[in-house]
C-alpha cells in the first residue's frame, strides 16, 4: 500500500485496513482548482495538513466545494520536494481520540504544492499566476509568529529583508518579501481584492501580517520600486484585508507509535524525513480530535461557506474575546500549572498528570473557581464548556505525547498574560476580592521553587529554556531544602510587573507567595504536602 495516486487506485486494500478515502473526483477537482484557485495556504506543516486540509476534504466529500487547496512552502523547500511531490500531495491524518479510538484518513484535498522560491522560475511564475486570478479569495498562513518578524532578536533588520527593501519586488529573498511581491503581482493585475489570513497561534495575528507586508509596501513605493498606488492598495481593507483569527488544535511531531499502527496496516514508505533545516516531517500527521478556528469575517473577494466544515466566522471583537478566553483562562494557564508542577513531581507526560488527585484539583480550581468569574463570554464558544473539554478530553488524552518540560519553556514570558490578566480583573472588580485568589499565588510559588532545579525528591533536574533564567535563578540559587527564604530577598522578582503582569506587593500576594515557597522547600516531599494542604 503506497501513499500516492497509483497506490490509492487499490481502494479495497485501504478500506479493508480501516482508512477513510477521498470521496470526490480528484482529477476533476485538480483541474478546476488549477484553473480557478480560491485558497492558497503558506506553510505546509502539520497543523495545515491535520486541520485546514481535512476541513476542505470533508467539504469536497459532501459536495459543498468543487475545488481544493494549493499549498506553498517558503521556509523549508524540502517538505514539498521530499514529502508532497513523492506522495502526489496525499497525506494521512491519524486522529487520536481520548477514548482510545484511532481514525485514519487519507487526505487528498491538496491538489497543487509549490515552493515559495523566487529562484525557481517555474514555481514562482505559477505563484504569480495564481495571485493574478480573479477567483483567488484568500491566502492563509501558518508560518509561526517568528515568520512575520522583519528584525533579528537584537532589533536589527534581517539582512535579506534589508536587501529586499532596496531591490524591490522582482526577486525577493525574504519570506514576507516574496509574499509582498505576489500581492504586488495581484495589484498589477487590476488591484484585485483578497483576504490575507494569518492562522498562526499568536494574538492579533492579522495585525502582525499587515505590519510586515505594509513595511515592504512603504519601502518599495518610497524608493520607486513599486507603483505609488501599491501602498494605498495594501492599506484599503476593501481591497486587501488582514483578518484576526484564533486557532487551537494539538498536532505533535509524528509519533513512532502511530507509524507502527500504519505499518502494521500495510502502508509502505512511512519513514520520516529530517530536512537540512532540521524539519521533522512524515507522510502522516497525528492530531487530537478537538479543533477550533475562529476567523474575523472580512473577505473582500467573498469566501465559500467554510462554516459548513466547522470554521467559525465572526466580528474582530469576538475573535479577540475568544483569544483572551483561551490564553488567559481556559487553556494556557492550566497548561502552565501542569508544566511547573509536572517538572517538580517527575512527570514526563502532561496526560498522566490528570490522574494525580492534587494536580487535577489544582487546574480545576484555577480554571473554574479563580479564572472563570472574570472571563468575558465571547458568545461563539462557551468558556465553561471549553474548560470542560480541555480538562476532560484534551489534556487527559493518553495519545498526546506532550511533556511538562516542553510546556515549561519560556514560562517567565507566559505568566503575565496567563495569570496577570485575571489578577488585574479581580483588582478592577467591585464584586471580587483579589485575596480570594489562593491557587494562582501557589502557581507563582511553584515556579520559584522550580527555578531551584531540584525536584520534590531532592534530585536535580534540567530547567527548560527561558530568556530570563540568568536574571531570576540567582535569587533562589543558594536555597537548599530546609532553608527559609526572606521575602525581601525575592523582592526584585516579586515586584517585576513584566514577569507577573502585576507588582505582587501591590496586589497583596508577595507574602502569600513567599509563604507557599517556604513550605515547599522545607524538606523532600514538601511540595506534595503543600499541594495536599491547599488544593
Amino acid at each position: 500500500m503506497q501513499l500516492n495516486k497509483q497506490g490509492l487506485a487499490d481502494k479495497a486494500s485501504w478500506e479493508a485496513a480501516g482508512f477513510s478515502l477521498p470521496e470526490f473526483d480528484r482529477e476533476k477537482v485538480t483541474e478546476a482548482t488549477k484553473e480557478n484557485p480560491f485558497w492558497i495556504h503558506f506553510g505546509a506543516g502539520n497543523i495545515f495538513r491535520a486541520f485546514q486540509a481535512n476541513v476542505v476534504q470533508n467539504l469536497l466529500n459532501r459536495g459543498d466545494l468543487d475545488r481544493g487547496l494549493v499549498v506553498a512552502e517558503g521556509f523549508d523547500y524540502e517538505i514539498i520536494e521530499k514529502m508532497n511531490h513523492p506522495h502526489d500531495d496525499y497525506s494521512i491524518l491519524v486522529t487520536l481520540k481520548a477514548d482510545g479510538n484511532v481514525e485514519k484518513t487519507v487526505v487528498g484535498s491538496v491538489v497543487e504544492s509549490l515552493t515559495l522560491d523566487s529562484e525557481n522560475e517555474a514555481a514562482y511564475g505559477r505563484l504569480k499566476e495564481i495571485f493574478a486570478k480573479d477567483s483567488l479569495q484568500m491566502a492563509s498562513f501558518t508560518i509561526t509568529e517568528k515568520g512575520y518578524s522583519l528584525v533579528t532578536g537584537k532589533g536589527d533588520t534581517i539582512p535579506d529583508v534589508a536587501a529586499d527593501f532596496e531591490a524591490g519586488p522582482e526577486k525577493p529573498k525574504s519570506y514576507i518579501g516574496k509574499v509582498a511581491s505576489l500581492l504586488y503581482a495581484r495589484y498589477q493585475a487590476g488591484e484585485k481584492p483578497i483576504a490575507m489570513v494569518s492562522m498562526d497561534n499568536c494574538s492579533h495575528n492579522g495585525d502582525k501580517l499587515f505590519a510586515a507586508i505594509g513595511a515592504f509596501a512603504d519601502k518599495w513605493t518610497a524608493n520607486g520600486k513599486a507603483d505609488a498606488g501599491f501602498k494605498a492598495y495594501i492599506n484599503d481593507p476593501q481591497k486587501v484585508s488582514f483578518p484576526w483569527s484564533m486557532i487551537d488544535k494539538i498536532t505533535p511531531r509524528p509519533d513512532a507509535s502511530v507509524e507502527k499502527i500504519l505499518k502494521d496496516d500495510g502502508v509502505e514508505g512511512l519513514e520520516p524525513v529530517i530536512t537540512s533545516k532540521n524539519t521533522y516531517v512524515a507522510p502522516f500527521v497525528n492530531a487530537e480530535e478537538c479543533e477550533y478556528l475562529v476567523i474575523e469575517d472580512a473577505f473582500p473577494n467573498g469566501r465559500p461557506q467554510l462554516e459548513k466544515g466547522g470554521l467559525m466566522f465572526t466580528a474582530r471583537e469576538t475573535v479577540d474575546k475568544v483569544e483572551k478566553m483561551k490564553v488567559c483562562t481556559c487553556l494556557n494557564p492550566l497548561h502552565t500549572c501542569l508544566a511547573i508542577y509536572g517538572c517538580l513531581l517527575g512527570y514526563e507526560k502532561i496526560s498522566e498528570e490528570m490522574k494525580d488527585t492534587e494536580l487535577k484539583k489544582l487546574v480545576e480550581t484555577v480554571g473554574y473557581k479563580e479564572g472563570l468569574p472574570v472571563v468575558v463570554n465571547p458568545g461563539i464558544l462557551d468558556p465553561k464548556e471549553f474548560i470542560d473539554t480541555v480538562l476532560n478530553v484534551r489534556i487527559p488524552n493518553p495519545f498526546m505525547p506532550d511533556t511538562p518540560q516542553r510546556i515549561a519553556t519560556d514560562t517567565s514570558q507566559k505568566l503575565a498574560i496567563r495569570f496577570g490578566e485575571t489578577i488585574k480583573a479581580y483588582q478592577a472588580s467591585s464584586e471580587l476580592d483579589v485575596n480570594d485568589l489562593k491557587l494562582i499565588p501557589l502557581v507563582f510559588a511553584g515556579w520559584l521553587r522550580y527555578l531551584m532545579g531540584i525536584n520534590d525528591n531532592g534530585e536535580k533536574f534540567t530547567l527548560s529554556a527561558d530568556p530570563l533564567l540568568d536574571t531570576v535563578c540567582p535569587y533562589v540559587a543558594d536555597l537548599k531544602l530546609g532553608d527559609t527564604v526572606q521575602e525581601d530577598k525575592l523582592k526584585p522578582v516579586l515586584e517585576n510587573v513584566k514577569i507577573f503582569g502585576v507588582n505582587l506587593y501591590e496586589a497583596g500576594m508577595a507574602q502569600t507567595v513567599t509563604g507557599y515557597l517556604n513550605e515547599m522547600i522545607a524538606a523532600p516531599g514538601a511540595i506534595r504536602e503543600t499541594l495536599k494542604k491547599y488544593v
